[in-house]
Protein backbone atom coordinates (compact mmCIF):
# COMPACT_ATOMS: atom_id res chain seq x y z
CA UNK A 1 0.00 0.00 0.00
CA UNK A 2 1.09 3.55 -0.62
CA UNK A 3 1.73 6.61 1.39
CA UNK A 4 0.44 10.05 0.62
CA UNK A 5 3.10 12.54 0.05
CA UNK A 6 2.41 15.73 -2.71
CA UNK A 7 3.80 19.12 -3.15
CA UNK A 8 1.36 21.37 -4.35
CA UNK A 9 2.69 21.09 -7.80
CA UNK A 10 2.47 17.15 -7.65
CA UNK A 11 -1.18 17.73 -6.57
CA UNK A 12 -1.91 20.10 -9.71
CA UNK A 13 -0.56 17.30 -11.99
CA UNK A 14 -3.23 15.26 -10.69
CA UNK A 15 -5.87 16.93 -12.42
CA UNK A 16 -4.51 16.10 -16.32
CA UNK A 17 -6.04 14.50 -19.11
CA UNK A 18 -7.07 11.05 -19.40
CA UNK A 19 -9.85 9.04 -20.64
CA UNK A 20 -11.66 5.88 -19.25
CA UNK A 21 -11.97 2.86 -21.19
CA UNK A 22 -12.41 -1.64 -20.64
CA UNK A 23 -12.14 -4.68 -22.73
CA UNK A 24 -14.01 -7.27 -23.55
CA UNK A 25 -14.94 -10.40 -25.43
CA UNK A 26 -18.12 -11.47 -27.31
CA UNK A 27 -19.17 -8.45 -27.65
CA UNK A 28 -22.35 -7.06 -29.59
CA UNK A 29 -21.65 -5.62 -33.04
CA UNK A 30 -22.90 -1.77 -31.57
CA UNK A 31 -20.82 -2.41 -28.54
CA UNK A 32 -17.73 0.13 -27.16
CA UNK A 33 -15.03 -2.59 -26.53
CA UNK A 34 -12.78 -0.42 -24.15
CA UNK A 35 -14.84 1.75 -21.15
CA UNK A 36 -14.49 5.31 -21.87
CA UNK A 37 -15.17 7.93 -19.17
CA UNK A 38 -14.28 11.52 -19.80
CA UNK A 39 -14.10 12.76 -16.32
CA UNK A 40 -11.09 13.98 -16.50
CA UNK A 41 -10.70 15.51 -19.83
CA UNK A 42 -13.96 17.53 -18.63
CA UNK A 43 -11.76 18.52 -15.60
CA UNK A 44 -8.79 19.78 -17.99
CA UNK A 45 -11.48 21.97 -20.14
CA UNK A 46 -12.92 23.55 -16.67
CA UNK A 47 -9.71 24.22 -15.16
CA UNK A 48 -8.54 25.78 -18.34
CA UNK A 49 -11.52 28.20 -18.59
CA UNK A 50 -11.33 28.82 -14.63
CA UNK A 51 -7.49 29.09 -13.17
CA UNK A 52 -9.37 29.41 -9.83
CA UNK A 53 -10.72 25.85 -10.06
CA UNK A 54 -7.40 24.63 -9.41
CA UNK A 55 -7.28 26.36 -6.20
CA UNK A 56 -10.68 25.27 -5.11
CA UNK A 57 -9.90 21.53 -5.11
CA UNK A 58 -6.75 21.99 -3.61
CA UNK A 59 -8.54 23.88 -0.95
CA UNK A 60 -10.84 20.98 -0.95
CA UNK A 61 -8.10 17.98 -0.75
CA UNK A 62 -6.64 19.89 2.20
CA UNK A 63 -9.79 19.91 4.32
CA UNK A 64 -10.08 16.03 3.11
CA UNK A 65 -6.92 15.30 3.97
CA UNK A 66 -6.79 16.97 7.66
CA UNK A 67 -10.62 15.09 8.14
CA UNK A 68 -9.01 11.89 7.57
CA UNK A 69 -6.22 12.64 9.35
CA UNK A 70 -8.40 13.66 12.85
CA UNK A 71 -10.76 10.77 12.04
CA UNK A 72 -13.25 13.83 11.83
CA UNK A 73 -15.55 12.26 9.56
CA UNK A 74 -19.38 12.42 8.46
CA UNK A 75 -21.07 10.68 12.06
CA UNK A 76 -24.80 9.36 10.86
CA UNK A 77 -26.22 8.72 7.72
CA UNK A 78 -26.03 10.50 4.25
CA UNK A 79 -29.15 9.76 1.79
CA UNK A 80 -28.21 11.14 -1.79
CA UNK A 81 -31.74 12.14 -3.63
CA UNK A 82 -30.64 12.01 -7.40
CA UNK A 83 -32.99 13.64 -10.01
CA UNK A 84 -32.20 11.41 -13.26
CA UNK A 85 -32.37 14.24 -16.62
CA UNK A 86 -33.39 11.85 -19.93
CA UNK A 87 -32.55 13.44 -22.85
CA UNK A 88 -34.12 11.51 -25.78
CA UNK A 89 -34.48 11.48 -29.69
CA UNK A 90 -35.51 7.76 -30.22
CA UNK A 91 -38.08 5.69 -28.60
CA UNK A 92 -34.88 3.92 -26.69
CA UNK A 93 -32.91 6.61 -25.55
CA UNK A 94 -36.08 7.82 -23.38
CA UNK A 95 -35.10 4.65 -21.18
CA UNK A 96 -37.90 3.11 -18.68
CA UNK A 97 -38.51 3.84 -15.49
CA UNK A 98 -37.84 0.39 -14.26
CA UNK A 99 -34.25 0.93 -15.61
CA UNK A 100 -33.58 4.03 -13.51
CA UNK A 101 -34.86 2.56 -10.95
CA UNK A 102 -32.49 -0.65 -11.16
CA UNK A 103 -29.67 1.60 -11.25
CA UNK A 104 -30.56 3.10 -7.80
CA UNK A 105 -31.02 -0.33 -6.56
CA UNK A 106 -27.02 -0.98 -8.13
CA UNK A 107 -26.13 2.26 -6.37
CA UNK A 108 -27.38 1.05 -3.24
CA UNK A 109 -26.12 -2.18 -2.98
CA UNK A 110 -22.52 -0.93 -4.43
CA UNK A 111 -22.26 1.83 -1.67
CA UNK A 112 -23.47 -0.48 1.01
CA UNK A 113 -21.25 -3.76 0.57
CA UNK A 114 -25.03 -5.42 -0.72
CA UNK A 115 -23.58 -6.41 -3.90
CA UNK A 116 -23.39 -10.39 -4.56
CA UNK A 117 -19.42 -10.25 -5.73
CA UNK A 118 -18.57 -8.34 -3.10
CA UNK A 119 -17.75 -11.98 -1.34
CA UNK A 120 -15.81 -12.49 -4.11
CA UNK A 121 -12.57 -10.04 -2.96
CA UNK A 122 -10.02 -11.69 -2.32
CA UNK A 123 -8.22 -12.28 0.90
CA UNK A 124 -5.94 -10.04 0.14
CA UNK A 125 -8.02 -7.10 -0.24
CA UNK A 126 -10.41 -8.28 2.97
CA UNK A 127 -9.18 -6.02 5.43
CA UNK A 128 -9.43 -3.17 3.29
CA UNK A 129 -13.01 -3.60 1.68
CA UNK A 130 -15.18 -0.89 2.90
CA UNK A 131 -19.17 -0.68 3.60
CA UNK A 132 -19.22 3.07 2.46
CA UNK A 133 -22.59 3.59 3.92
CA UNK A 134 -24.18 5.77 1.90
CA UNK A 135 -27.55 5.52 0.37
CA UNK A 136 -29.73 6.93 -3.03
CA UNK A 137 -32.91 7.31 -3.26
CA UNK A 138 -34.84 8.43 -6.50
CA UNK A 139 -36.60 12.39 -6.09
CA UNK A 140 -37.58 12.97 -9.23
CA UNK A 141 -37.19 11.43 -13.09
CA UNK A 142 -37.32 14.83 -15.47
CA UNK A 143 -38.11 13.97 -19.31
CA UNK A 144 -37.39 16.29 -22.25
CA UNK A 145 -37.30 15.43 -26.35
CA UNK A 146 -34.54 16.24 -28.40
CA UNK A 147 -33.08 16.43 -31.87
CA UNK A 148 -29.78 15.76 -30.84
CA UNK A 149 -28.01 12.61 -31.79
CA UNK A 150 -25.38 13.31 -29.28
CA UNK A 151 -24.40 15.30 -26.74
CA UNK A 152 -20.47 15.35 -26.44
CA UNK A 153 -18.73 16.41 -22.80
CA UNK A 154 -18.96 19.88 -23.16
CA UNK A 155 -21.95 20.21 -20.65
CA UNK A 156 -24.55 21.07 -23.33
CA UNK A 157 -26.99 18.41 -21.70
CA UNK A 158 -27.18 20.87 -18.59
CA UNK A 159 -27.89 24.05 -20.57
CA UNK A 160 -31.36 24.44 -21.44
CA UNK A 161 -29.45 26.84 -23.99
CA UNK A 162 -28.80 24.57 -25.91
CA UNK A 163 -31.67 22.36 -25.32
CA UNK A 164 -31.06 20.53 -22.38
CA UNK A 165 -32.38 20.17 -18.73
CA UNK A 166 -30.32 22.45 -15.98
CA UNK A 167 -29.52 21.14 -12.89
CA UNK A 168 -32.29 20.73 -10.14
CA UNK A 169 -31.30 22.04 -6.51
CA UNK A 170 -27.48 20.73 -7.11
CA UNK A 171 -26.48 21.44 -3.77
CA UNK A 172 -28.96 19.30 -2.04
CA UNK A 173 -29.55 16.82 -4.91
CA UNK A 174 -27.52 14.73 -7.03
CA UNK A 175 -28.19 15.37 -11.21
CA UNK A 176 -27.57 12.58 -13.25
CA UNK A 177 -28.24 12.93 -17.09
CA UNK A 178 -28.97 10.52 -19.21
CA UNK A 179 -28.71 11.11 -22.66
CA UNK A 180 -26.19 9.59 -25.75
CA UNK A 181 -23.00 10.93 -25.09
CA UNK A 182 -21.01 9.95 -28.61
CA UNK A 183 -17.44 9.12 -28.86
CA UNK A 184 -17.51 6.31 -27.08
CA UNK A 185 -18.01 7.84 -23.89
CA UNK A 186 -19.59 5.96 -21.52
CA UNK A 187 -20.37 8.52 -18.54
CA UNK A 188 -18.18 11.31 -16.73
CA UNK A 189 -18.65 13.59 -13.77
CA UNK A 190 -17.98 16.74 -12.26
CA UNK A 191 -15.42 17.07 -9.34
CA UNK A 192 -16.07 18.94 -5.96
CA UNK A 193 -15.27 22.38 -6.71
CA UNK A 194 -17.08 22.83 -9.81
CA UNK A 195 -19.73 25.37 -10.78
CA UNK A 196 -22.82 24.00 -9.40
CA UNK A 197 -25.19 25.05 -12.86
CA UNK A 198 -23.20 21.82 -14.04
CA UNK A 199 -22.31 19.62 -10.82
CA UNK A 200 -23.58 16.12 -11.73
CA UNK A 201 -22.82 12.85 -13.79
CA UNK A 202 -23.81 12.06 -17.25
CA UNK A 203 -24.41 8.79 -17.93
CA UNK A 204 -25.11 7.30 -21.62
CA UNK A 205 -28.77 5.47 -21.97
CA UNK A 206 -26.60 2.56 -23.24
CA UNK A 207 -24.85 2.14 -19.95
CA UNK A 208 -26.82 2.77 -17.08
CA UNK A 209 -28.63 0.24 -14.59
CA UNK A 210 -29.39 -3.34 -15.30
CA UNK A 211 -32.37 -4.05 -17.76
CA UNK A 212 -33.77 -1.85 -21.17
CA UNK A 213 -30.95 -0.47 -22.97
CA UNK A 214 -27.94 -2.16 -20.93
CA UNK A 215 -25.78 -3.39 -23.10
CA UNK A 216 -22.80 -6.16 -22.25
CA UNK A 217 -19.77 -5.53 -20.83
CA UNK A 218 -21.25 -2.22 -18.68
CA UNK A 219 -24.99 -3.80 -18.15
CA UNK A 220 -24.53 -4.06 -14.17
CA UNK A 221 -24.70 -0.27 -13.39
CA UNK A 222 -21.14 0.35 -12.56
CA UNK A 223 -20.53 3.16 -14.74
CA UNK A 224 -22.58 4.97 -12.30
CA UNK A 225 -20.81 3.74 -9.51
CA UNK A 226 -17.84 4.59 -11.19
CA UNK A 227 -18.51 8.07 -12.37
CA UNK A 228 -20.34 9.18 -8.84
CA UNK A 229 -17.38 7.96 -7.14
CA UNK A 230 -15.64 10.73 -9.04
CA UNK A 231 -18.55 12.70 -8.10
CA UNK A 232 -17.34 12.23 -3.99
CA UNK A 233 -14.08 13.59 -4.99
CA UNK A 234 -12.07 9.88 -6.08
CA UNK A 235 -9.71 9.80 -8.59
CA UNK A 236 -9.05 6.87 -10.82
CA UNK A 237 -6.87 4.21 -9.00
CA UNK A 238 -3.52 4.85 -11.32
CA UNK A 239 -4.00 8.57 -10.38
CA UNK A 240 -4.15 8.94 -14.08
CA UNK A 241 -0.48 8.64 -14.68
CA UNK A 242 1.70 5.63 -14.68
CA UNK A 243 2.20 4.20 -11.06
CA UNK A 244 0.61 7.86 -9.97
CA UNK A 245 -1.24 8.28 -6.92
CA UNK A 246 -5.21 8.11 -6.39
CA UNK A 247 -4.90 9.65 -2.69
CA UNK A 248 -5.37 6.88 -1.17
CA UNK A 249 -3.32 4.78 0.86
CA UNK A 250 -4.79 1.50 1.48
CA UNK A 251 -5.08 0.99 -2.71
CA UNK A 252 -2.04 -0.56 -4.56
CA UNK A 253 -0.02 1.40 -7.07
CA UNK A 254 -1.39 0.41 -10.36
CA UNK A 255 0.62 0.70 -13.51
CA UNK A 256 -2.19 1.90 -15.45
CA UNK A 257 -5.66 1.26 -16.42
CA UNK A 258 -7.14 -2.31 -16.58
CA UNK A 259 -9.31 -3.40 -19.05
CA UNK A 260 -11.47 -6.68 -19.56
CA UNK A 261 -11.40 -8.77 -16.74
CA UNK A 262 -7.86 -9.44 -15.31
CA UNK A 263 -7.04 -13.01 -13.87
CA UNK A 264 -6.02 -12.71 -10.02
CA UNK A 265 -3.03 -11.68 -9.18
CA UNK A 266 -2.36 -8.90 -11.63
CA UNK A 267 0.48 -7.85 -10.83
CA UNK A 268 2.17 -4.16 -10.96
CA UNK A 269 5.99 -3.31 -11.91
CA UNK A 270 5.94 -0.05 -9.87
CA UNK A 271 7.65 -0.27 -7.07
CA UNK A 272 7.51 -3.08 -4.92
CA UNK A 273 5.28 -5.21 -7.76
CA UNK A 274 1.96 -5.00 -5.54
CA UNK A 275 -0.86 -6.81 -6.74
CA UNK A 276 -3.46 -4.49 -8.20
CA UNK A 277 -6.46 -4.03 -7.18
CA UNK A 278 -8.34 -4.37 -10.48
CA UNK A 279 -11.89 -5.19 -8.55
CA UNK A 280 -12.05 -1.34 -7.35
CA UNK A 281 -15.03 0.69 -8.95
CA UNK A 282 -12.08 3.31 -9.78
CA UNK A 283 -10.44 1.19 -12.29
CA UNK A 284 -11.52 0.67 -16.62
CA UNK A 285 -12.23 -3.19 -15.97
CA UNK A 286 -15.63 -4.68 -17.15
CA UNK A 287 -18.72 -4.55 -14.78
CA UNK A 288 -18.43 -7.36 -13.91
CA UNK A 289 -14.79 -6.93 -13.11
CA UNK A 290 -15.08 -4.22 -10.54
CA UNK A 291 -17.09 -5.16 -7.05
CA UNK A 292 -15.00 -2.92 -4.19
CA UNK A 293 -13.98 -0.01 -2.69
CA UNK A 294 -11.62 0.28 -0.53
CA UNK A 295 -11.64 1.51 3.54
CA UNK A 296 -9.92 4.62 2.49
CA UNK A 297 -11.54 5.67 -0.41
CA UNK A 298 -14.71 5.75 2.14
CA UNK A 299 -12.87 8.07 4.52
CA UNK A 300 -12.17 10.43 1.39
CA UNK A 301 -16.28 10.30 0.22
CA UNK A 302 -17.00 10.88 3.91
CA UNK A 303 -14.74 13.74 4.32
CA UNK A 304 -17.18 15.89 1.69
CA UNK A 305 -19.84 15.64 3.80
CA UNK A 306 -18.63 16.78 7.50
CA UNK A 307 -19.06 20.32 8.33
CA UNK A 308 -17.56 22.56 5.93
CA UNK A 309 -17.10 19.57 3.76
CA UNK A 310 -17.71 19.92 -0.21
CA UNK A 311 -21.00 18.83 -0.09
CA UNK A 312 -22.02 19.03 3.64
CA UNK A 313 -25.33 20.27 2.61
CA UNK A 314 -26.04 16.38 1.52
CA UNK A 315 -25.43 15.35 4.84
CA UNK A 316 -28.38 14.25 7.11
Amino acid sequence: MKKILLTATAFLMLFSCQNDQTESTTLPANAIARRSCASQDVLAAQMKADPTLALRMNEIEAFTQKAMLTNRLVNGKVQIPVVVNVLYRTTSENISLTQIQSQIDVLNKDYNAGNSDFNSVPSLFSGVKANVGISFVLDQVIRKSTTYTSWGTSDAMKKTTYGGIAPTSPTTKLNLWVCTIGGGILGYAQFPGGSSSTDGVAIDSKYIGTTGTATYPYNLGRTATHEIGHWMNLRHIWGDANCGSDLVSDTPTHNDANYGVPAYPHYSTCSGTPVEMTMNYMDYTDDRGMYMFSNGQKSRMAALFVSGGSRASFGI
